[in-house]
């Protein structure tokens, strides 16, 4: 990870004490913040309970994030269940529009969408015209990063090769700064950077879940293959879904089908929850801070999702520290010694 230092502006809001919302981090051709913001709560009503009087809650969680440095956010076209599909894109182009501070704010922000494999989109032209539908929804006239949401290798493996040119395509047309893939194994990563590196097309970025209660040899052969190629690791579900935030218990779960999952994992990760807290409590962190921090020190950029003012101050006290070395293996220690671990995502490859 390449960190661009530069000062920071005498009128910078710095609201929030503990990190350094001027630090950079190189990205290809990006300079981008060294945590990001996922948006797949907005809209998504089944798992995170979505309502539209939260907009203006959004709005403002969105507005202090980027006063304080925050310039790196991560959607997808498929993000907004039922009605409100594509909603997450409708509101971070909204947010963008109507935000109050210095336009070079605006103008330095790194907007990475993701698009889904659905399976109706068979040719590069479908997926170019995916694109465009996002940059209609947004309003901006060209994507930071445009990504696969994940890889049809599992079980398409035709598609896949219009997927790749479909990326080649934007990314020739201007439409898209940088390209880059989720939901990618090592083995599968490797194919897709030589096939684009062929035609002249750099892969920016591969994004995986990537987190202490998600560690596994797939996770570390990743962050290897990531590292030999120039490739940044952006880590989705730093928190484990919630559960890395101390703020659960197996007799206090969240609502939905969260539950279900928590209630299976959760028992088991008294050794890592238990390391989390003690050091915490040295830091003055919360336990979320010094998970979201591991993720930043084992060099990927986590992008943690937010619904709230409340959690964009919370994520961001993760920033402008670093765990020491035996912090880190204190907590790995810890989650080897923990038994359950987060479920992969159907679509990984390998």
């Amino acid at each position: 990870m390449e960190i661009l230092a530069t000062l920071p502006p005498s009128s910078a809001p710095l609201k929030l004490p503990h990190f350094w919302p001027w630090q950079k981090v190189k990205m290809g051709p990006l300079s981008v913040s060294p945590m990001g913001l996922g948006t797949w709560a907005w809209g998504n009503q089944l798992l995170w309970g979505y309502d539209e009087k939260m907009d203006g809650e959004l709005q403002r969680a969105f507005e202090l994030a980027v006063e304080n440095g925050i310039n790196l956010f991560d959607t997808a076209d498929s993000y907004g269940t039922g009605r409100l599909n594509g909603q997450s894109e409708k509101l971070l182009g909204k947010f963008i529009r109507e935000f109050p501070g210095p336009k070079e704010k605006r103008d330095g922000l790194v907007i990475a969408t993701k698009f889904a494999a659905y399976p109706w989109r068979l040719t590069p032209g479908q997926f170019v015209k995916a694109c465009e539908q996002s940059l209609e929804r947004m309003q901006i006239g060209q994507i930071g990063i445009g990504q696969l949401h994940w890889s049809t290798a599992n079980y398409a493996p035709l598609q896949e090769r219009a997927l790749w040119d479909g990326l080649v395509a934007m990314y020739d047309k201007g439409l898209v700064r940088a390209v880059g893939v989720s939901n990618y194994g090592p083995k599968q990563l490797l194919k897709i950077h030589d096939y684009l590196k062929e035609r002249g097309v750099p892969l920016c970025s591969a994004q995986v879940q990537y987190s202490l209660v998600s560690m596994g040899e797939n996770q570390t052969e990743m962050k290897r293959v990531c590292d030999s190629l120039g490739i940044q690791l952006i880590s989705y579900s730093p928190l484990g879904l919630g559960m890395l935030t101390g703020k659960y218990t197996t007799s206090n779960l969240p609502s939905g089908p969260r539950a279900i999952l928590f209630g299976q994992i959760l028992p088991g990760l008294a050794p890592l929850l238990k390391a989390l807290g003690k050091i915490a409590e040295r830091r003055r962190k919360t336990i979320a801070q010094v998970a979201i921090n591991w993720c930043i020190c084992k060099g990927t950029i986590p992008i943690p999702g937010v619904k709230t003012v409340k959690q964009v101050e919370e994520n961001m006290g993760a920033l402008g520290w670093r765990l020491s070395k035996d912090e880190v293996l204190e907590l790995e220690y810890a989650a080897m010694e923990s038994p359950k671990k987060m479920i992969q995502n159907v679509f990984q490859t390998r």
